[in-house]
């Protein structure tokens, strides 16, 4: 492993683990066009994640009900930390552990996805949630640390992230969620092409 000095040598460190990343493009490519069949048919993506990963989960939901880069419609993309008075009632009545899980039996449909943001991929809460989400028929997909790890495993697909330190790890699942939502935005675009040339 190349050591690099402090500071600069942050971008040093980016840098080197986003040309390994680069290879992980075409699983952003299937999931972003995964998520726009299952959000123009109405169901709905839901997201957690713990401390910086709760903040790229938000991200990607805000990038669905608001806009990635061009006007289009709204689509149903759900935080799950982000509801305050859930999270901490859920915590206070049945354990932190469950604070995702509830969640998603409750807001969970069969069809939907779950997409869980970890550095260490080791989060009891969000191995709740993985379980509760394929016992309710909703597809789990991680973005991780490095593997392997309990919450790849415990996933129906899985995309981690080689890096040596979590600043780069969160760094790089930004720029995944970026990715997945150039995908879908694309099949989003290719599908409402489609049906106004009247073809399905």
């Amino acid at each position: 492993m190349t050591v690099h000095p402090p500071v600069t040598g942050h971008c040093d460190e980016l840098q080197d683990a986003l040309t390994a990343f680069r290879a992980s493009a075409h699983i952003t490519e299937r999931w972003g066009e995964h998520l726009a069949a299952v959000l123009t048919g109405g169901g709905r993506l839901l997201a957690a994640g713990n401390g910086g990963s709760a903040a790229q989960a938000q991200h990607l939901t805000a990038e669905l009900v608001g806009r990635y880069r061009d006007d289009r419609p709204a689509f149903s993309a759900i935080a799950l930390h982000a509801d305050t008075s859930s999270t901490t009632a859920i915590a206070n009545d049945y354990g932190v552990d469950e604070v995702f899980a509830r969640q998603v039996r409750a807001h969970g449909r069969p069809g939907d996805v779950l997409m869980l943001l970890s550095t260490s991929g080791a989060s009891a809460n969000l191995l709740s949630a993985a379980d509760a989400a394929r016992a309710a028929g909703v597809r789990v997909w991680a973005l991780t640390g490095p593997a392997p790890n309990p919450l790849m495993a415990g996933s129906d697909e899985s995309l981690c992230v080689e890096a040596p330190t979590g600043a780069t790890v969160q760094e790089l699942h930004l720029v995944a969620v970026h990715m997945v939502c150039a995908a879908f935005d694309a099949a989003v675009e290719r599908g409402t092409r489609r049906d106004g040339d009247g073809r399905r």
